[in-house]
């Protein structure tokens, strides 16, 4: 297999869970060497989410891929002087342990940093090194609520959860970026630095709009199920056979295609309850009225190639099942093969592809899998 972008990078894991993971497994995948130090016994109580994939959790599947899996008992002399012998060899080191874990294991960022000057250390948190909210146990729902998230999503009255962990893969992919960051500037100046992220914060970048739209709007955004808060039309809408095309019309100019090529209700350009977005939304019950019945006429299948034709984005309601079986996906190959403990697994290709070089997609490793190994390499 051709060089991989990270190859020769040493990414040592004490993580758990899904945000820190998620981040190293992205690394992983771009073929970073990761060791995840995983506790005697369980090892990461992701492991035990569920048994959804053949008897493996399908989070720790989802987030571990790739890894090299080392049981170490840091209270221990023989395994700790293990530990400190992998950080002395590593490019990264990530964390994502209760606050203040680290630092009574005299691991802590300047420790480190006075130790190993070229280290990259990465602190995965849930609220921040500081503040009244520090040694607050934070969970991806928790912090959605913290965030905001859950007043703006789901049905009025009541909030709905979104159907994946937003907080953490938020604050995976910015540990993420991040360290790829520092290690560019590691090949400038030859020094290793600190980072740290915060699942509130990273969710909180990802909160832009609706911050925004309340602080210089001077109203929150409703609650809106799966309409948009701010854009009309944009949602689904009912189809003469009884099914739901869903499109989005983010212009005028899609706005007058939509009328003249797909409603062939020109009157409708010059009507002023929707002579422009703000106008569309303020009128989207009278809007959803005028489409859907136009819509009546056709079925899904002949309105989404209408909306097509007068290059009007749409999309079809699809379940996991469906998506699993993406014809977009099917043409381009995306989907592979990986190792585990349980045998062959698919899954999809990292989402960036590298011009040339094969994703990595190593095995997703059993508990204490390369423990030995591992022991044997460093303990030299």
């Amino acid at each position: 297999m051709p060089a991989q972008p990270l190859d020769g990078i040493t990414v040592v894991a004490l993580e758990q869970a899904v945000a820190a993971p998620f981040a190293t497994r992205q690394l992983a995948d771009l073929g970073a060497r990761v060791i995840k130090v995983e506790r005697p016994g369980r090892g990461d109580f992701a492991r035990d989410y569920d048994r959804a994939v053949k008897g493996m959790s399908a989070y720790f599947v989802w987030v571990n891929r790739g890894k090299e899996s080392v049981v170490l008992d840091v209270k221990d002399d023989a395994d700790r002087a293990l530990l400190d012998a992998l950080l002395a060899a590593a490019d990264v080191f990530v964390h994502n342990l209760a606050p203040g874990a680290v630092e009574r294991l005299g691991l802590g960022a300047p420790v480190l940093r006075e130790r190993h000057p070229r280290l990259i250390t990465c602190a995965v948190s849930g609220y921040g090194p500081d503040g009244p909210y520090r040694d607050k146990k934070a969970y991806d729902l928790l912090v959605q609520c913290e965030a905001g998230l859950l007043s703006i999503t789901g049905e009025p009255p009541a909030p709905a959860r979104p159907g994946i962990s937003i907080a953490d893969i938020a604050g995976g992919m910015y540990a993420y970026s991040g360290i790829l960051g520092a290690l560019y500037e590691r090949e400038r100046t030859g020094a290793g630095t600190d980072l740290s992220v915060s699942l509130l914060d990273a969710l909180g970048e990802w909160m832009g709009h609706p911050y925004f739209a309340q602080a210089y709007g001077g109203a929150p955004l409703a609650r809106s199920g799966a309409r948009h808060p701010s854009i009309s039309p944009y949602g689904p809408y009912r189809c003469g056979d009884g099914t739901r095309v869903f499109l989005s019309v983010q212009s005028d100019r899609e706005w007058i295609a939509l009328c003249e090529r797909v409603l062939r209700r020109p009157e409708l350009i010059r009507d002023p309850r929707f002579a422009d977005n703000p106008a569309r939304h303020r009128h989207d019950e009278e809007l959803t009225a005028e489409l859907e019945g136009c819509f009546a006429e056709h079925t899904a299948d002949g309105l989404a190639a209408l909306l097509d034709g007068a290059g009007i984005a749409n999309a079809r309601l699809r379940d996991v099942a469906e998506f699993a079986a993406h014809p977009q996906l099917e043409a381009r190959g995306r989907w592979r093969e990986f190792d585990s403990p349980v045998g062959p697994l698919r899954g999809l290709l990292p989402p960036v592809e590298v011009a040339g070089r094969p994703a990595a997609m190593r095995p997703v490793p059993a508990l204490g899998e390369h423990t030995e190994a591992v022991r044997a390499e460093f303990s030299r």
